[in-house]
């Protein structure tokens, strides 16, 4: 999709210096895969297969054909360096690292097994230099060819959509609540009237699989549901209340990205000073939402807790992620109105010394998120 992101004209030419015209049938940016069109007359054409790039093993040799620099058609060879990496790219990145010589100009280009299959499509290099260092990355066919086939029939890609905003699922939320080992999704916010919310799937419950699919990192979800049919009726199993919970969910299609987060407020501010209560074993000072910082952060009437005002920059707090303007809703669990009950409820933890983290429930202008703290 990169390749012709914006172009006005598109050619394709074969090997022979043949042009023809070609038209976008449908593009993807989330895959960075586009699909064209061209109308080949009387030039007898050979189309290559896709392969299943799940039959692809770390070690196994591959070939990647492209066009880098302009020099034309070039093949190099290397081997599979690993499969699954995920490069930040996108909501649904499932790449094939190769060390096999990929440039600028072999985008798009197929990487085949030694059977002549298509198991990926080029995409992107790491490289500091903008040249091959060994590192480059293919779309695994897996992935390609269901959103292939939609682009050809759609013209665009039909993903299905469960309605919720999740997050990583750390260490510390796990023992939080009271999982053995940090795994699954942690549903941070539910759409409202979307499938989640139907089946009864609420803010704090951990996603640990889905559709007969185990969810062992909160990146495998986005994927999974993009892939499962629109409009059938799926298990959920959720982590609730210390135990396992299974609900079912009908899942719809999904339509629009979801909103960036929105900016947070000059930290520079002058902030109210009274009646800050201090957590220093965390980095934090705390005050009551009052109307000026309500005021000052952009904070709902609805919402009640305890402000962040204060953080120290290389505190426990600041490093998890929380930052001044937060307003903490929960702690452990147990809703907050005021700081002191911050203090009351962490006090109880270290007394009882069955955990050794607590866990915050924050709303940043609007959104939830659950950041896990260690106790000193």
């Amino acid at each position: 999709n990169h390749v012709i992101a914006g172009a006005d004209e598109i050619k394709v030419r074969l090997q022979d210096d043949t042009e023809f015209d070609a038209k976008i049938l449908g593009r993807d940016p989330k895959t960075d895969i586009a699909v064209l069109k061209i109308n080949p007359g009387k030039t007898k054409l050979v189309a290559v297969g896709f392969g299943d790039s799940k039959k692809l093993r770390v070690g196994d040799w591959v070939m990647a054909i492209g066009n880098p620099f302009g020099l034309g058609g070039t093949v190099t060879v290397g081997i599979v360096s690993a499969r699954g990496r995920d490069i930040n790219q996108g909501p649904y990145d499932d790449f094939i690292q190769t060390d096999a010589s990929i440039n600028k100009g072999n985008s798009g280009g197929p990487l085949f097994d030694l059977e002549g299959n298509v198991v990926g499509i080029n995409t992107a290099i790491f490289s500091q230099s903008g040249g091959s260092v060994g590192i480059g990355f293919a779309v695994a066919s897996r992935l390609a060819k269901p959103v292939i086939a939609q682009l050809k029939e759609f013209g665009k890609t039909r993903r299905g959509w469960l309605g919720v905003r999740i997050q990583m699922v750390t260490a510390e939320i796990a023992e939080s609540f009271g999982m053995k080992g940090a795994s699954g999704a942690l549903v941070a916010e539910v759409s409202q009237d979307g499938p989640a919310k139907k089946a009864g799937i609420k803010p704090g419950d951990i996603i640990l699989g889905f559709n007969g699919q185990k969810v062992e990192t909160m990146r495998r979800l986005p994927r999974i549901v993009a892939e499962t049919p629109i409009g059938i009726d799926v298990p959920v199993i959720l982590w609730r209340g210390g135990k396992e919970v299974k609900v079912m969910a009908r899942i719809g299609e999904l339509k629009e990205e979801i909103a960036s987060e929105k900016s947070t407020a000059d930290p520079n501010q002058k902030r109210n000073s009274n009646d800050v209560v201090k957590l220093d074993g965390l980095g934090l000072a705390l005050s009551e939402v009052t109307k000026s910082l309500r005021k000052q952060f952009s904070i709902e009437k609805a919402v009640k807790g305890a402000i962040v005002v204060g953080a120290v920059p290389d505190g426990i707090a600041s490093r998890m992620g929380v930052r001044i303007g937060d307003v903490i809703v929960e702690v452990d669990q147990n809703t907050i109105t005021r700081p002191s009950e911050v203090v009351t409820i962490i006090g109880n933890v270290l007394k009882q010394g069955k955990k050794k983290s607590v866990l915050f429930t924050i709303n940043r202008q609007g959104s939830i998120r659950f950041i896990g703290l260690k106790l000193k």
